[in-house]
């Protein structure tokens, strides 16, 4: 299954290790002691390994975010009932929601998509690549089919790479769906075999009684489905959900662009893990935007070798965190093109 997926992906190609030096090199005759910009020199690198450019340039960033319900919602596992999600996505297209605020604090460019809400949302601004009217309830039978997980990817591909030609130069990945904390434990249990005692946080508020029903749940589902670890796609399609493909495939499409991808929080960093099983290749192209409070999240981090640029205890989703955090990232590129060196300043080095 997996060899043919593959084929259908795009290439990505490997970091370039000549402009990462030759910024490297850059960085350090700049008008400062060496080293004493810290990440933001590391982050400087690392962008120019990503574009290829010694100079890279982040702006405008772009914002996807994937709408999608999860079947799993009937059983209890999310502090808000399941027509929250259609009514955000309406919020999200008027502007009112917090990764708008955060989006248009950085210019940054936005689409919203809705790839499996249960009600068809139909107003200005929302993007229809709805595969089905939400994902199935993974309790009773799988969340969809390898061929709609399959279509989830793609359509993540197709919208990254409709957003980077429209000229973003990072992507950061949304989402919103009730239930979908819920379906990224059981996609990280499988993928990693973690205990869901270990991953699975309160989402969007649980009380006690329901944080240990939704580990249940995840833990039932598991043994339910064995979805296997080696083939990602089973994983997605027996306990996954439409939106997190969607993420996954957005993050498959940017990397094969050069185009950094700036992660946000639990969600997204699994859908980032997700897109490294399915594409290795991708974890070249992934910045960690900042550390939520799941517990699962300071997991995933560690698991694809990341380090958060921020901590500030967020955990919203939507992509808010990374919009948060992009203005980091475009410290650390204006320090490069705009900082003068010491010879340019005719300052005297050591």
């Amino acid at each position: 299954m997996m060899a043919g997926l593959e084929k259908r992906f795009p290439a990505i190609a490997p970091r370039n290790q000549e402009a990462s030096e030759q910024t490297r090199q850059h960085v350090d005759q700049l008008t400062k002691p060496l080293g004493s910009l810290g990440r933001l020199e590391e982050l400087a690198v690392e962008l120019a390994a990503m574009t290829g450019e010694t100079f890279p340039v982040v702006t405008p960033p772009g914002v996807l975010v994937f709408a999608a319900d999860h079947g799993v919602a009937a059983e209890g596992v999310s502090a808000y009932p399941q027509e929250v999600t259609a009514q955000m996505l309406l919020n999200l297209v008027n502007g009112g929601a917090g990764i708008n605020v955060f989006a248009r604090q950085i210019g940054a460019m936005q689409k919203f998509v809705d790839v499996g809400v249960a009600v068809e949302v139909e107003a200005p601004g929302v993007i229809n690549r709805r595969i089905r009217a939400g994902s199935g309830n993974m309790l009773k039978e799988a969340a969809m089919s390898a061929d709609e997980a399959q279509r989830t990817l793609a359509v993540g591909i197709e919208l990254a790479e409709q957003i980077i030609d429209e000229g973003a130069k990072v992507l950061i990945v949304g989402e919103v769906g009730i239930g979908n904390t819920t379906a990224s434990s059981a996609i990280l249990s499988a993928l990693t075999g973690a205990d869901p005692d270990e991953i699975v946080g309160r989402g969007t508020g649980l009380d006690d009684a329901g944080w240990q029903r939704k580990k249940a749940v995840v833990r039932e589902a598991l043994a339910l489905h064995r979805p296997d670890a080696n083939e990602p796609l089973d994983v997605l399609a027996k306990v996954g959900g439409l939106e997190i493909g969607a993420m996954a495939g957005a993050m498959i499409g940017a990397a094969s662009r050069r185009v950094p991808v700036l992660m946000d929080g639990f969600i997204a960093t699994v859908a980032a893990l997700l897109a490294v099983r399915l594409a290795p290749a991708v974890a070249d192209y992934l910045i960690a935007g900042h550390r939520s409070q799941e517990p699962g999240h300071a997991f995933v981090l560690n698991v694809l070798g990341k380090q958060p640029l921020l901590d500030l205890n967020l955990r919203l989703g939507e992509g808010s965190g990374a919009a948060v955090a992009f203005s980091i990232v475009e410290a650390s590129s204006r320090m490069v093109r705009e900082m003068a060196t010491f010879a340019s300043a005719g300052v005297s080095d050591r």
